[in-house]
């Protein structure tokens, strides 16, 4: 895994992967995901690739009675 696992208790989190030489796809991929209310949270890069996880509040859940 390449970030917390804690972030899966606040947040929706999208991870989205690309070869490297494709730096061009996050600032589509940023555009896009702000635009729907995403935050980019973490870019990492390795030799072959290019990760970036992009996270979004989840939203309160209801209590049970």
């Amino acid at each position: 895994m390449h970030y917390p696992t804690r972030w899966h208790d606040v947040a929706d989190v999208r991870v989205l992967k690309a070869k490297t030489g494709e730096w061009h796809k996050l600032s589509l991929w940023r555009a896009d995901m702000t635009r729907r209310g995403w935050s980019l949270l973490k870019v990492t890069t390795t030799d072959t690739e290019l990760m970036a996880v992009f996270g979004k509040t989840k939203a309160p859940q209801a209590s049970q009675p």
